[in-house]
């Protein structure tokens, strides 16, 4: 259910390196999310050449149930925006690492203090 080859947040984002992008790294939500979002009418995202901070929010996701904040995992320049999402927010929902990705960001630095798929498991235990 969590891809081995990502890493995760405690604020259930999920990054993939490499990204599409020379030196990015891509960024979505992970299926507990998405799970626990219910079904997502409108993605609001940072804009290609927006600076975000680690940790801060940089978007919003808007389902039936309520709206959610999305938080830059990485600081970092976001080089891509999964255009899609305008017209098919149900990405998200649909294929959460996959078609559903959120944005790209290329990092200001190293990417540090994320987990591996068996820690995030373990925090959603916990």
């Amino acid at each position: 259910m969590y891809p081995e080859d990502l890493q995760y947040t405690a604020e259930h984002e999920w990054v993939r390196t490499p990204g599409e992008h020379a030196g990015s790294v891509r960024i979505g939500i992970t299926h507990y999310a998405q799970d626990a979002l219910g079904d997502i009418v409108y993605v609001s995202l940072p804009q290609t050449g927006e600076t975000v901070e680690a940790g801060s929010t940089c978007g919003e996701l808007e389902s039936t149930k309520s709206v959610s904040d999305v938080y830059a995992p990485v600081s970092g320049e976001v080089v891509a925006v999964n255009d899609a999402l305008d017209a098919t927010p149900q990405l998200v929902n649909d294929d959460p690492y996959g078609g559903g990705w959120l944005f790209e960001v290329v990092p200001a630095g190293d990417v540090e203090g994320l987990m591996d798929a068996a820690a995030y498991q373990e925090s959603l235990e916990g």
